[in-house]
């Protein structure tokens, strides 16, 4: 798909490629409008200099949450829904796109810590035919590479109509995909490149990973994530929908003009079947920062799991937006420049925009979350950037 930023789409997003659009929207609402806190968090005014220099760059609602051993910092700005004017507050639920990768690669490493499968396993293992034609060979790819996006199959979002204008959006919003016609439109191309020569994102990946999770305990990977991760951890705000088109109870509206080819519309109802495995997750920031913290502080995944994780391979790809970038399996590491580096899986949808920093022990959590297009530029991404780097660094 073609939306805003070519950089920043090829790199996280479920839609993938963001190229070069134009999307400035005026900043509706005002700004600095924030929820009454909760009794274990706290206002933050240098958080909210750094919110509402995004909302300045011209998103619609902007959320930011920052957790430490202090405990829990936010701030708010902007509107949830234009239409009511509604102001965007700490709680609401929103699309988080590609951060459910690390979801669902969590769900993969602990069924490889059960000895249920191997990072090594072959896709065609599991299953077979699926990944064939036009020179794709599901043989030749590992579980491994699909977590890492290291397969070479081509991105099936970037031949997905319904992500490649307003039309197109407004006409195939609603309809119901399965991973297999996902998986399909992927191998009616030919490989970007060699199963392991290089990295590339790829949505196709995910979809994969989702049918493998299904075929090795019979039970979607939608299933698999609320109760392997959902419940127990009591992300009460966090939802894998299937084909349920609604964001439920409060929540932030997405807008888009996809890349000028129409006018701005509300993007907020949409059937996540399109997104699947890869992105159809719904979250809050403070269910992400949940997760965060006991994924990075070990309380999912086993230690040897836990490492392959985090082992990452270069990303050159995404330096435009995060310089020094690497990919682990389903994890993002970004250098800090006070020195180190945190991780992260952004995540973008038309008119929603997720972004968060993890320290390696998972004791600061960073989430913050934009709706519409933001800035034409890398104005958006940078000011975002700056937020998740200054919090980490202070």
């Amino acid at each position: 798909m073609k939306t805003k930023l070519t950089s920043r789409i090829v790199a996280t997003t479920l839609v993938t490629a963001l190229a070069g659009i134009g999307l400035t929207l005026p900043a509706a609402g005002a700004t600095g409008q924030t929820a009454k806190p909760a009794h274990d968090r706290t206002h933050s005014k240098s958080l909210q200099a750094d919110v509402d220099a995004i909302l300045k760059t011209g998103t619609v609602g902007v959320l930011a949450q920052s957790t430490g051993p202090r405990g829990s910092r936010y701030a708010t700005a902007g509107v949830a829904d234009k239409a009511t004017g509604a102001a965007a507050r700490s709680g609401d639920r929103f699309r988080i796109a590609s951060a459910s990768k690390t979801f669902v690669a969590t769900v993969v490493l602990q069924l490889v810590g059960e000895g249920r499968l191997s990072l090594d396993d072959t896709v065609d293992h599991w299953l077979p035919g699926v990944v064939s034609g036009n020179g794709n060979d599901g043989s030749r790819i590992t579980v491994r590479q699909l977590l890492q996006h290291t397969s070479g199959l081509f991105n099936y979002t970037a031949d997905l109509p319904v992500l490649a204008s307003v039309d197109e959006y407004q006409a195939g919003r609603y309809t119901t995909w399965t991973p297999e016609q996902l998986v399909g439109i992927a191998t009616g191309h030919a490989p970007d490149f060699e199963p392991g020569a290089k990295w590339a994102y790829s949505n196709t990946n995910y979809i994969l990973a989702g049918m493998i999770i299904q075929k090795v305990t019979g039970h979607s990977w939608e299933q698999q994530v609320t109760k392997r991760i959902i419940r127990p951890l009591g992300l009460r705000d966090t939802s894998a929908p299937t084909t349920d088109s609604r964001i439920p109870g409060r929540h932030l509206h997405g807008y888009s003009d996809f890349g000028k080819t129409g006018p701005t519309i509300d993007t907020t109802a949409f059937n996540p079947s399109a997104a699947g495995a890869a992105g159809a997750m719904i979250g809050t920031t403070a269910d992400l920062t949940r997760f965060y913290q006991a994924l990075l502080g070990g309380k999912l995944l086993r230690p040897a799991q836990l490492a392959e994780m985090k082992t990452t391979v270069r990303a050159a790809d995404l330096d435009p937006v995060w310089p020094g970038a690497r990919y682990g399996l389903g994890l993002l590491q970004v250098p800090l420049t006070c020195g180190g580096s945190y991780y992260s899986h952004a995540g973008d949808f038309p008119g929603y925009t997720t972004r968060n920093g993890v320290s390696p022990d998972g004791r600061r959590v960073v989430v913050l979350h934009a709706t519409g297009d933001g800035a034409s530029d890398l104005s958006t991404e940078q000011a975002q950037n700056d937020l998740i780097d200054g919090e980490l660094c202070a």
